[in-house]
């Protein structure tokens, strides 16, 4: 077995570029149950930008905002809108993380450097993906602050109840028609991953439109991204759509997972979050479809939560609706029972559920 050249320890944390980090971070407490732990801004010695570092579980989201026009914040929110900028990754060596990647053809972003305060270092550097989203490698054995160099610690008035977000079990890039395969080659030649799962047309499609996903994983499984790109249809995919509003290639939704998918989501909806809707009759012979599950099926059909099932066992899902005015970036929650999957049973329905949203919204 070859040697792993980019050792990952799992996902650092997820930064998104949003208008108004503020008031994003009292959103994402309220209705997801994060905690605020962390903020830099200008208290803080730092005068281009505000940023907040929310956590549930092992998540870490931190949500910045420019503080003037002008400068790669203010540009990314103006074409994208709200969106994630890096996906940060946890590992043991940046220094080499970043040499052992821009050897073998990544983009470097940022060279390697070190970040210190009084509770020791961090070193990162970063690369560049799909669109403007960028990987930074994160070494934080050598640190005991609340986050990086820079942040303080911060907390809210407001104390949010933790919901059961766990984890982040996948994160999803949309590219354009074409793409998919050269940036499944980048994550198989340039980190390593290893090509887990392919669906194509036949797998996803609906009347009126179809999409191309395929998994790339790292070598021990911590880290997921499901790459799509869109399908000739008769209408236009909500990949399509995605490309649109999105301005071009990026992150269209994270995938959080929970151990209990009835309590995580009874609390999300009772908290204003909204999500998309499988009709009834899905239910009716879903239980032929998967067999035996541990839960009842009158509170999944009460929440619209789906289930499906692969060699290892089943998976219970569901999708929010866009978290923005944009139809961009959701948020999936998953809750595994041994299937290893991403829910293929689903994707005809659930692609049917986006074309309603999108027919509402005149983009079908």
């Amino acid at each position: 077995m070859s040697e792993d050249f980019l050792p990952l320890n799992g996902t650092d944390y997820v930064e998104l570029y949003v208008g108004n980090a503020k008031q994003s971070a009292l959103y994402y407490q309220y209705a997801f149950g994060y905690e605020l732990i962390a903020y830099a801004g200008p208290e803080t010695g730092i005068r281009d930008r505000a940023s907040y570092v929310l956590k549930q579980g092992k998540i870490r989201l931190v949500l910045t905002s420019p503080l003037q026009t002008g400068g790669i914040i203010s540009d990314h929110i103006l074409k994208h809108g709200d969106g994630v900028k890096v996906l940060a990754l946890w590992v043991d060596d940046a220094e080499k993380s970043w040499q052992e990647t821009t050897s073998r053809g990544a983009e470097s972003e940022s060279e390697p450097k070190v970040l210190t305060d009084q509770f020791g270092e961090v070193k990162v550097a970063s690369i560049k993906t799909y669109g403007d989203t960028i990987h930074t490698f994160v070494e934080r054995k050598n640190y005991t602050g609340v986050f990086l160099p820079g942040y303080m610690p911060r907390k809210s008035t407001y104390t949010p109840t933790p919901i059961g977000l766990m984890y982040i079990d996948h994160c999803v890039g949309n590219v354009a028609l074409g793409e998919m395969n050269k940036w499944v080659e980048f994550y198989e030649n340039v980190m390593g991953f290893k090509l887990l799962i392919t669906f194509d047309d036949k797998d996803i499609s609906t009347e009126y439109s179809a999409l191309m996903s395929k998994v790339v994983s790292n070598g021990n499984g911590y880290v997921k991204f499901p790459i799509n790109e869109p399908a000739e249809g008769k209408k236009k995919s909500q990949i399509e759509e995605y490309l649109d509003f999105y301005n071009g290639p990026g992150v269209q939704h994270m995938a959080i997972a929970t151990d209990d998918i009835i309590h995580t989501v009874g609390e999300l909806r009772k908290r204003g979050v909204e999500f998309l809707e499988v009709p009834a009759s899905y239910y009716d012979d879903l239980l032929d479809r998967v067999g035996k599950i541990d839960e009842d099926l009158q509170p999944l059909k009460d929440l619209n939560i789906l289930v499906d099932r692969d060699e290892e066992g089943y998976l219970l899902q569901i999708f929010t609706k866009p978290v923005q005015d944009r139809p961009t970036l959701f948020f999936e929650i998953i809750q595994r029972k041994g299937a290893k999957s991403f829910g293929k049973g689903n994707f005809k329905a659930l692609f049917e559920a986006i074309e309603r949203e999108q027919e509402l919204r005149g983009n079908l």
